[in-house]
């Protein structure tokens, strides 16, 4: 689904990715790991756009996307949330889940004027959807708050509803247990196992072990920007790399 060759990215005299070579194979669960500074979020940052690499590259589905812009690589059904959630604070759940599907023909002001008909029921479909996501995440009871109103677990949830409304084919998430209580992670849990069983591809990066070790297919362990070791999770905790970089030897 996606693979990564020979990816570099430098800041200044600091080179956050270093050559790193990695693939996470289609309708996986796979974990990224790592200390802070390993390159980490660098990494998802050049495989949605955000940042270009300065070499290598990245395909998806056997189609290369580096240095593509992040709306041009979003519709190629990749999507992702963000360590510090970034839900649009004013307006409410809903309409965060609304505004996201892509064209929308209201956004066109002569459509507006002369197909307003044509507008309502597409805008109708958008929140049948919306509805439809909220209560697979089991947010629908807060679909009339505002996003600022959210506690940091429910702000999580949201982002994850976000990506869903835009069909993604395979999903990015940074730190998706940070902040979140245990009864929120577990519906979280659920959330993706149950998108995994219909197919959608997921990369996450965690610091929560017991999280990566549950959940993941597959587990890749990152260091001084590069790829340092992958496997099953049950090898990664054996193996001795790991076991002296990350989790403090014996």
């Amino acid at each position: 689904m996606l693979q990564i060759e020979n990816l570099d990215k430098s800041f200044g005299g600091i080179k956050a990715v270093n050559r790193c070579s990695l693939k996470v194979q289609k309708g996986s669960i796979t974990g990224l790991i790592g200390p802070n500074g390993a390159g980490k979020t660098t990494l998802f940052n050049l495989v949605t756009g955000f940042h270009k690499p300065d070499r290598g590259g990245i395909w998806l589905s056997g189609k290369r996307i580096d240095g593509l812009p992040p709306h041009k690589i979003a519709r190629r059904a990749i999507s992702r949330t963000f360590q510090i959630p970034r839900e649009l604070k004013e307006m409410t759940v809903l309409e965060n889940l609304m505004l996201i599907p892509l064209p929308q023909k209201g956004e066109k002001i002569w459509n507006s004027l002369l197909r307003p008909s044509v507008v309502r029921s597409q805008e109708r479909e958008i929140m049948e959807k919306a509805l439809y996501v909220l209560e697979f995440v089991e947010l629908i009871h807060l679909k009339g708050n505002y996003g600022k109103s959210l506690s940091s677990g429910q702000k999580k949830l949201l982002e994850l509803a976000r990506t869903l409304m835009s069909d993604p084919k395979m999903i990015l998430l940074d730190e998706p247990g940070a902040g979140v209580n245990p009864t929120l992670m577990r519906k979280l849990i659920r959330n993706i196992e149950e998108l995994r069983e219909e197919g959608t591809t997921f990369f996450l990066i965690e610091h929560d072990m017991d999280l990566i070790m549950n959940l993941c297919d597959r587990v890749i362990v990152m260091n001084k920007g590069r790829e340092l070791a992958e496997g099953k999770p049950e090898d990664i905790k054996k193996d001795e790399r790991v076991m002296e970089a990350y989790l403090g030897g014996r």
